[in-house]
């Protein structure tokens, strides 16, 4: 690949405008280089970095985004919560092959008078979207802005926010962007925890109890492909996440891939998805089934 930083020197540059932005990737792109976008909101780990490495395999040159986007969240409180690391993020993406972090303002994201929002009907008003009126419309609204903003060739996007990567597609689609869309697999830890920024907000007791997360989609699985109906299992999962310390389960579905709809059997490509509360803190996770 033609990108030429050298890796582990020094920093990237950290871009803080559209017109900054733009002005490296329209040298990139004039000189036929395939410009890769990593979306992040930050607190960065090795799933983000899973991310990183696809498009530097792919890509000529790799900007990484971090931007907490306050359109997404539902709560005021979660939004102050959430982990901001802008200085250990930049010295973790010094160790890969990056070209430039944006890090925009939310003004220059959203500017004074901003009154558009991009709505994806039909995929947003399940799962998380049942849950969460409104986020996904904040999601489509702030990674169309960043496709267009930084003219991206290719988009890289971790399977954990299945619901949220589907969206992406679909928006992408309709609105004929021109970016292609990468899905990459969830990164777990040692003992089967999907990485995610919000871990960072568990005790080492909650850290605990959360892998009955990944274990209760285990186990029905397990069920569906032992001829076990979706619904029942569900019950089961959610009553065994219930007892082992979580104190609300959003949902736990079985849904197809495509359009998210409800499935009782795996009959055509089909994930299960859960998300559940622990200790203040909403933890999803995924497995393809």
């Amino acid at each position: 690949m033609a990108g030429a930083r050298i890796v582990g020197q020094a920093r990237p540059p950290v871009l803080r405008s559209k017109a900054a932005l733009r002005e490296a990737v329209g040298r990139w792109q004039a000189a036929g280089e395939v410009v890769g976008l990593v979306p992040t909101m930050g607190a960065l780990h090795e799933g983000h970095l899973s991310l990183v490495r696809a498009a530097e395999a792919s890509c000529d040159r790799v900007v990484v985004t971090i931007f907490v986007n306050p359109a997404q969240f539902n709560s005021p409180t979660d939004l102050e919560n959430y982990p901001r690391t802008e200085e250990r993020d930049a010295e973790t993406l010094a160790r890969c092959r990056v070209d430039a972090i944006y890090a925009p303002p939310v003004s220059e994201i959203y500017p004074q008078g901003f009154c558009t929002t991009v709505s994806v009907a039909g995929l947003t008003d399940v799962l998380c979207g049942a849950h969460r009126p409104g986020h996904f419309d904040g999601v489509a609204t702030v990674v169309t802005k960043l496709f267009t903003q930084t003219r991206a060739d290719r988009a890289f996007f971790g399977e954990k926010d299945f619901q949220q990567l589907q969206v992406i597609r679909r928006m992408v689609r309709d609105l004929d962007l021109e970016v292609e869309v990468l899905g990459c697999p969830t990164m777990r830890e040692e003992d089967g925890l999907a990485m995610s920024s919000r871990n960072l907000l568990l005790s080492d007791r909650a850290r605990a109890v959360a892998l009955a997360l990944h274990a209760a989609l285990q186990e029905m699985a397990e069920g569906l492909r032992a001829g076990g109906k979706a619904p029942a299992l569900a019950e089961a999962a959610r009553a065994r996440m219930l007892a082992a310390g979580f104190t609300e389960v959003d949902y736990i579905d079985l849904r197809a891939c495509d359009d998210l709809s409800v499935l009782e059997r795996p009959g055509r490509e089909a994930r299960l998805l859960a998300a559940a509360w622990l200790a203040g803190v909403r933890l999803i996770d995924n497995i393809a089934v």
